[in-house]
Parts: C-alpha cells; structure tokens; sequence
C-alpha cells in the first residue's frame, strides 16, 4: 500500500466532510423535490465518508476529521441558489476524486471513478437546464447535426 493512496483518500474524505456540511445546511433551507434530492445527496455522501474511513483505516491511516464549519462560496437564499450551490459542492468532490483516480491500487482507481461519476450525475440534476449536446461546441455547429428524434440507420453485418 502507497502511503500516498492513503492521502489522497484523505483528501477525498476532507471533500466528502465538507459536502456533507453544506447538504446538512441546504436540506434545512429547501423544501419539496428539491429538499429530496438535496436529501439524497446527503445521503449518498454520508455512505461514501463512512467508506474512506474504512479504505483509510483498514490501511493503516488516521481519517481526518471534519472541521466545525466551512466556508461556502455565497449563502443560498433561495431555491435557484441553493441548487448552484449544490452543482459547485458536487464539482468539488469530483475534483478530489479526481486525484484519488490516480492511485497504484486499482481498486481504489475504479472507486474514484464511479464516485465521480455520481457527483457528476447529482451535479447535471441540480442544474437547471440539461448542457449543450456537445459542449464547447458552437449552438450553430451542434444545431445543424442529426435530430435526436431521426433514427439511425441500423448497422448491417460486415460493416
């Protein structure tokens, strides 16, 4: 075991703590859909923390603890904030992961993969609008392609 997979879990388990302060924060400030999926999310980082502390410790390594609060990029006052700031806080935890994505222990590599790909999943949820089909694209570029609603045509054997 690298001693620098153990610190990027931690680093990951930081991530994790302060995600989980900030959905504490926005559960209690939503109400409805919202507050459900908000909910969720807690939820979901809640198993992922308890998860790192295990990876962590079965290891060799002490957890780092939570700090008593966190700084938040602005104060969500209303619903429209509130999802913004849930997108920011899911970027975040993807970004950590993306370093524990580099780990010598596969096993850890694939756990960092999937974990960024639910942050990103929850993020495009909190998002108001669904992204551009290809993002980065020129709207006229990506516009004059196919309609989602043509079919393509089936490939044939040999092709």
């Amino acid at each position: 075991m690298s001693p620098d997979d153990v610190e990027k879990l931690r680093k990951a388990l930081a991530a994790e703590h302060a995600a989980l302060f900030a959905y504490g924060l926005l559960g209690a400030r939503t109400s409805g859909s919202l507050r459900d999926r908000m909910s969720a999310a807690f939820d979901a980082h809640r198993a992922r923390r308890d998860q790192l502390r295990s990876f962590i410790t079965t290891r060799g390594g002490r957890p780092v603890e939570p700090d008593a609060s966190y700084a938040l990029p602005f104060f969500p006052s209303n619903a429209t904030l509130a999802a913004k700031l849930a997108v920011h806080l899911e970027t975040g935890v993807t970004a950590a992961y993306l370093e524990l994505a580099a780990a010598h222990d596969v096993s850890l590599r694939r756990y960092a993969a999937l974990a960024m790909q639910e942050a990103t999943t929850r993020a495009y949820a909190f998002r108001p609008a669904l992204p551009p089909a290809f993002p980065g694209m020129p709207a006229s570029a990506a516009s004059s392609s196919p309609s989602a609603s043509s079919s393509p045509s089936p490939v044939q054997d040999g092709e």
